[in-house]
């Protein structure tokens, strides 16, 4: 039987795994998923760290060890994270050099606490860089007005840079303005920018989240059946109309003049990178977003579950092109009955930040109360 997944690759696309747990690197899961599912990439961010690290007892054995070396709260986050980073990054290179850098990457996310500090930005994606000492690696940056800045400064010092938290077209051609500034100044300087990678993330299920919930509280609202119909109607389409969206912009801005002269020089295209691609309102297909995605010089990052749920039952087609006029309408509809694009997607900026900078405090918390429960134990004995 074909499995679904690997057919997105002959589409494509790529599919990187939204998840770092090291129990599944112990066990050999995530060895698999690359080995039978084609996976070529991972991302991760401060709610998949504070989830891995407080569930079970994976990392108990090297907090023990750092507690022992008299390490702060800080400096165990950095150890385990580095290591599991690293970890990733090994298994990953041989799709890394086989695909000359387009694929094989591990993605680690500066603290949230500094998504709007750009010069903070720059120095942290500077000693991760240094730390992992990985050239598989990719530098999370939120794409906040002050982390667009520190995106250019990241990429144009040879730091490949994943541009995270991206809702909007606007911010998505600020976005692509500065990966192609950092290219186009480092090839004026002669430095090789063949192996110089970005993606950006765009993230897709959050979109419908936030619209569907203004919906229902308009559907609510309203006595007259007709209207109710209308915007039932405009329900989950959103995300896939913006994303859509976005891929046009893709490859217009790709096809220009401007980045002709980069290619001659080696420079890969910055990938459009689908994430929150889990559905997330069940009474939706469990695979809608991974599905109706899928196109040439993208990527989709899926968690467990919607890598399992496509392998089961997806239907691989080139989909991103599909019903573009259709995805404008939405849009335009949305703005008409008032949901204002700009509004939303500000919106979701400033929650997304806001989420992982909850997890990562979190995180935090949760090493301090895993430490103090070893010291504990120690004591004990």
């Amino acid at each position: 039987m074909t499995n679904p997944l690997l057919e997105l690759q002959t589409l494509g696309q790529s599919v990187w795994y939204d998840n770092i747990d090291r129990a599944q690197l112990v066990s050999g899961q995530f060895k698999r998923l690359v080995d039978e599912d084609g996976i070529v990439g991972v991302t991760a961010n401060p709610t998949i760290f504070e989830k891995s690290i407080s569930s079970g007892h994976a990392y108990d054995e090297q907090i023990s060890q750092l507690i022992n070396e008299g390490k702060t709260t800080s400096d165990i986050y950095d150890a385990i994270v580095i290591q599991d980073i690293r970890t990733v990054a090994d298994i990953l290179r041989p799709i890394y050099d086989r695909t000359q850098g387009k694929d094989g990457y591990v993605s680690l996310e500066v603290s949230p606490d500094l998504a709007y500090n750009t010069q903070g930005t720059i120095a942290e994606a500077r000693r991760f860089w240094q730390l992992v000492d990985r050239p598989n690696l990719m530098i999370k940056i939120p794409a906040t007005p002050e982390g667009i800045p520190a995106v250019y400064e990241t990429l144009r010092s040879g730091i490949n840079v994943n541009v995270t938290l991206i809702f909007s077209i606007e911010v998505y051609r600020q976005v692509t303005d500065a990966y192609l500034r950092a290219l186009e100044d480092r090839n004026a300087q002669g430095k090789d920018i063949r192996m110089l990678a970005s993606v950006a993330s765009f993230f897709v299920s959050r979109v419908d989240t936030l619209v569907d919930k203004v919906l229902d509280a308009r559907i609510n609202a309203s006595s007259d059946a007709a209207q109710q119909q209308e915007l039932k109607a405009l329900q989950g389409k959103a995300a896939i109309a913006n994303a859509r969206l976005v891929y046009q912009d893709f490859k217009r801005i790709f096809g220009m003049q401007r980045f002709e002269a980069l290619k001659s020089a080696g420079a890969h295209v910055q990938r459009p990178l689908w994430a929150s691609t889990s559905t997330k309102n069940p009474a939706y297909r469990d695979i809608l977003y991974a599905e109706e995605l899928v196109g040439p010089d993208t990527v989709d990052t899926m968690p467990l579950e919607t890598i399992q749920n496509f392998r089961d039952h997806g239907q691989a087609r080139r989909s991103i092109e599909e019903d573009v006029e259709d995805a404008k309408q939405t849009l335009d509809k949305l703005e008409k009955i008032g949901i204002h694009y700009r509004q939303v997607t500000q919106q979701l900026l400033d929650e997304g930040v806001q989420k992982f900078a909850d997890s990562f405090h979190q995180l935090i918390t949760g090493i301090d109360s895993k430490k103090n429960a070893i010291k504990e134990r120690q004591t004990a004995r």
